[in-house]
């Protein structure tokens, strides 16, 4: 028997409806991004950070991050007698807070500084602040990483910013020149770091110096280079990533 042109377009359209029917094939769903272990920094003041940050360390502990710009990659080591320093730097770099921010303030032969959290142009993060961790051991030789501080005024225990940092760049001083800038007696090994390698003497007793580069210094150098507006910020932003390596 002859079977007619409509019955086959009948059974196509109830294929065609039951397809359309179906449920979709399964998938995976997305997986909730794994919190990153550490204190809330939301509840972090400047009483409950040191406690917090050192329990921190001693539980989840790191030598070196990799900054990444750019113009290259710049790989630190933190020092383990700046405990607090280093605890909250770790936390900050794999909370991916410095990820958010970028290289604001590039004054050459004297510093870069990066991890801006407020103004027009960067995050809005709590602020607390550090207790200082000065080391006569560590000072502003260049390629030190130091951390800032702000309302100096305000700041007579000379807390420090718990995310602006900077890296030296300073220049070379004659024993004499670092003597008189550093106000205070250098060793022998500070007065040649000063001569051979140069640095910011002025520095040294007033910020806190918790790390040092030990790869990408040239990095450091071409960023001290960039042109940049009147407060300072490079014309071309440098933003910042920052990898815990090791």
């Amino acid at each position: 028997m002859a079977i007619s042109p409509h019955f086959w377009r009948a059974v196509l359209g109830l294929v065609f409806l039951a397809a359309c029917n179906q449920a979709p094939p399964a998938t995976d769903a997305p997986q909730a991004a794994t919190p990153v272990p550490g204190p809330n920094l939301a509840t972090l003041t400047d009483s409950a950070a040191p406690a917090a940050l050192l329990a921190y360390g001693r539980q989840y502990p790191g030598s070196e991050v990799l900054v990444k710009t750019r113009l290259g990659n710049i790989r630190v080591k933190l020092y383990d007698d700046t405990p607090i320093h280093k605890a909250n730097f770790l936390l900050l770099a794999r909370k991916g807070v410095f990820d958010e921010t970028m290289f604001n303030r590039v004054v050459k032969d004297f510093a870069v500084q990066g991890g801006q959290t407020y103004g027009a142009r960067t995050i809005r993060l709590k602020r607390y602040r550090l207790p200082p961790e000065f080391r006569p051991a560590h000072f502003h030789k260049k390629g030190a990483l130091g951390m800032a501080r702000y309302d100096d005024e305000q700041n007579p225990g000379r807390l420090s910013s718990n995310t602006d940092f900077y890296f030296v760049v300073g220049e070379k001083l004659t024993p004499a020149q670092s003597q008189a800038m550093a106000g205070r007696r250098l060793s022998p090994a500070q007065v040649a770091a000063y001569a051979t390698t140069g640095g910011v003497p002025s520095l040294d007793g007033q910020y806190t110096v918790f790390g040092e580069i030990i790869e990408g210094q040239d990095v450091i150098d071409r960023i001290a280079n960039e042109p940049v507006e009147s407060d300072k910020w490079p014309i071309n932003d440098i933003p910042i990533k920052v990898e815990v390596v090791k």
